[in-house]
Formats: C-alpha cells, structure tokens, sequence
C-alpha cells in the first residue's frame, strides 16, 4: 500500500505526464508531417532544435527553461509584468519541463510514421481533386495513426520518468511539483528513506513498462502493415 504521500505523487505524475504529452501532440504532429514530407532551406536547423534536449543533459536543459521563463528571464519577466503570470516553480513549470524533453521521442516516432505513409496514395488523394489539408486529414493522418499513438506513448513514458529539468524549472514542492522521481529522491534524503522508497520504485517501472510496451505493440503493428 502506498502512504498519502506517494499517493499524491503518483497523481501528480499522472497529471503532468498526460497533460504534457497531449500539450505537445498537435505540434509532434506538425512538425513530425513538416520533417517528413517537406523539403525547406534551413530544415536542418529545425531539426537540431527539435533534437538537442536528446543529447543535452536534462539539467542544462531546465537551466536554459529557468533563464527564460524564470522571474528575471525575457519571457518569465514579460508575463509576469503584464500577465501576472508566474511560470517557474509551479505545476505549469512541471509540464513546460516534461514536454521540453519527451517531445523530441514523439517527432521522431510521429516522423517515421508519416515517412512510412505511401506518397503515390497522397498523390492519388490530390489527383482527386483533395486540397492538401484534405489529403493530410483523410488519407496521411489515419494511416499514420498508430505511430502517432506510439509516440504519444513514448512522450507520455518520458515524462513520467521526468528529474533533472523538472527539479530546476518547477522546484521539488510538495503536492504540487513534486512527482515520482522527485519523491524517490527526497525520500532517499531521509533517514531510512532509502528502504521506504521501493514502493513508488515500483510503480515508475510497472507505469513505463506499460507505456513501453504499448508504443511497442503499435509500432510493430505499424511495420506489419506497411509490410503488408
């Protein structure tokens, strides 16, 4: 049985996690379709930027989120001064952290999918007579439907597991940003915490193993239709 205390981070987790990857669903898939089908001066630079937080240490990569969106940060101060908004240590921060570094798993799952939709099947769709948003909603996004579900999967995976942004972005609040690894690693600050954390261990691994396999099964039923 899990105390109120991981209770509470495991929602909170949930929360972050789902509403993280459906935040950054409508533009994994856009750029995904862009990177796929497009050929543009400077894809090259859209395409490193999509990708850095891959190679970047999650922690420089919440460093560079807190120097913008942060108090005294060019975004951070402007809506803050107008808005009245505050970004940095609330549970919106957790979210900003979590898309920040799952959305490049989703590109790249979302990509192949549209790279393995048929381009003579488009082509046909606009011989037609279907206008190129006709095309994309009819024929290009249902068939790619399931690695778009996979890479869903794989953002929502990599945001539950979410540490090193997260921690510098949205703090480590109690009840607000404080999610599964968060609380694995402050109770392990604790005297004996290190006994007591297996709990919440556990479901991190049973809630990625889920995700994991799920976006698995989809992507190999992907490959069998394309095959087919």
């Amino acid at each position: 049985m899990l105390t109120a205390e991981e209770l509470t981070a495991v929602r909170l987790s949930l929360s972050v996690a789902l509403t993280a990857s459906l935040v950054a669903l409508p533009a994994g898939i856009a750029c995904g379709y862009l990177l796929a089908r497009w050929r543009f001066a400077g894809k090259w630079i859209l395409e490193a930027l999509v990708n850095v937080p891959l190679v970047l240490p999650p922690v420089a990569t919440g460093y560079l989120l807190l120097v913008l969106l942060g108090a005294r940060g060019p975004i951070g101060s402007l809506l803050w001064d107008h808005f009245g908004i505050r970004l940095a240590f609330s549970r919106e921060a957790a979210v900003i952290a979590a898309v920040a570094v799952s959305f490049p798993l989703m590109v790249r799952a979302i990509r192949l999918a549209f790279q393995a939709v048929d381009p003579r099947l488009e082509m046909a769709a606009r011989g037609l007579g279907a206008g190129r948003t006709r095309t994309f909603l009819t024929v290009s996004l249902p068939l790619a439907r399931r690695g778009i579900i996979a890479g869903w999967l794989l953002c929502f995976a990599r945001s539950l597991g979410e540490f090193g942004a997260t921690i510098l972005l949205a703090g480590n609040i109690a009840g607000e940003t404080r999610t599964i690894p968060l609380a694995i690693y402050s109770m392990t600050q604790r005297p004996g915490g290190l006994e007591g954390s297996w709990r919440l261990v556990v479901v991190a691994i049973l809630l990625a193993c889920i995700a994991m396999v799920a976006s698995g099964y989809l992507e190999r039923s992907r490959a069998d239709d394309v095959a087919s």
